[in-house]
């Protein structure tokens, strides 16, 4: 094998070529990226990025030095246009690549409105380094911040934006913010902490579309209720970008469909972050993640699989959000457990929610408690008592089993 071809320009695809070199191949290496920039960090795009905290240069995910001494050809603002397995190649805007093994990190595109008004200037989504390159632009001279989504992107936003002094309003069509992917507690606890700072919540709303005033973004219509916004930002999810693999006739259903050695359909091509829907043996379901460890992990195993490996990939999901001067860590989904267990303060803002099933430990969230959060990685599927892990004078290591 001689020729390995990736596609993408995240986490999941710097990680990849670095792997490859790691685990010893020296043939070429071809890493395709559609925006202008090498491999970067998503995360502190709506965090650290959008406050202005992060220079560009640390969002990479290696230097470019790192890809001139290791021999890595990077092609940059480069489209692809098709894949064609069975000749081995993938076609871009200037030229064709020919691939012994091609992996597939293409990540996902923000979900977006189609409504009336939607088209204005001044309503934004954020996924690229140019996206937020623009918001902070606009930052400087709005006064009035409409998000659309009440999810973790829209509220790390609402975080920088009030912090920045920015009036806010976040828009939530269900009846609590974070419901997707959290408990009321934590969402009670999110809405609490965002008033305290000014930002205001409406659920039960939904947005049907925007005013404009010569072009440009004015008003953020909700049923009967206008709400004033010179600057609208929507975080309504996002959708994996499968379609050069559907057209290649590669196997998708809400993702790139991989298995546990992230190969997918056809034996030469493989997939790895966001864009993906792989199967979790811990959880016993197919998963399809958002995710900074995912990505990673399944760049390791995938470049060590293309070069013949044996390597599986199972893991306990994990994902963080920074707003404010808080840090909630979360291991595993809430939504499997069937009671909980409160550990810390809410109102000191240091505390860690258990959630158990069968007495076992299947999530924890845990905000300001990052000890709480390495020990909980090791007590998943752990048996403990309740009164075990909400009492403070028990260490929780103590819980970990011996070997």
């Amino acid at each position: 094998m001689t020729k390995i071809v990736i596609i993408g320009g995240g986490q999941a695809a710097g990680q990849a070529v670095a792997s490859l070199r790691q685990e010893g191949f020296e043939g070429a290496i071809d890493l395709i990226g559609a925006e202008p920039t090498l491999p970067y960090q998503r995360p502190p795009l709506s965090k650290q990025y959008l406050s202005g905290a992060m220079p560009a240069d640390k969002l990479l995910v290696r230097p470019e030095k790192f890809y001139e001494d290791r021999s890595i050809t990077t092609h940059l603002n480069t489209q692809v246009l098709s894949i064609e397995p069975s000749e081995h190649t993938v076609t871009t805007e200037s030229g064709q690549f020919s691939y012994d093994k091609l992996l597939i990190a293409t990540g996902s595109e923000p979900r977006r409105l189609s409504i009336p008004g939607s088209e204005l200037a001044g309503i934004h989504y954020l996924r690229t380094m140019k996206d937020v390159d623009d918001i902070r632009d606009q930052m400087q001279s709005a006064k009035r911040l409409c998000i659309v989504g009440g999810g973790y992107i829209g509220l790390e936003v609402a975080s920088v934006a009030a912090t920045s002094g920015l009036s806010v309003d976040v828009l939530e069509m269900e009846s609590r913010i974070l419901q997707r992917v959290t408990t009321p507690f934590m969402s009670d606890f999110y809405h609490q902490l965002h008033t305290a700072r000014g930002v205001n919540i409406h659920t039960e709303t939904a947005c049907s579309g925007f005013k404009g005033d010569q072009g440009k973004v004015s008003h953020v219509i909700c049923g009967e209720k206008e709400l004033e916004a010179d600057l609208v930002i929507v975080g309504i999810g996002i959708i994996p970008n499968t379609e050069l693999a559907a057209a290649a006739g590669i196997a998708c259903d809400n993702g790139i469909l991989v298995d546990d050695h992230c190969q997918t359909s056809d034996p030469d091509i493989f997939a790895a972050g966001d864009c993906t829907n792989h199967p979790n043996a811990i959880l016993d379901r197919r998963l399809r993640l958002e995710s900074v460890p995912n990505a990673m992990e399944q760049a390791r195993t995938a470049a060590s699989n293309m070069l013949g490996g044996d390597k599986t990939y199972a893991a306990v999901p994990w994902f963080w959000s920074d707003q404010y001067e808080l840090k909630l860590q979360m291991l595993g989904f809430s939504q499997d457990g069937n009671s909980s267990v409160l550990r810390g303060d809410p109102e000191a803002l240091q505390f860690a929610q258990f959630y158990l099933a069968d007495g076992k430990i299947v999530a924890v969230d845990a905000v300001n408690s990052p000890k709480e959060f390495m020990v909980a990685k090791q007590l998943y599927g752990v048996e403990v008592t309740p009164e075990d892990l909400e009492n403070p004078e028990i260490d929780l290591k103590t819980l970990i089993p011996k070997p």
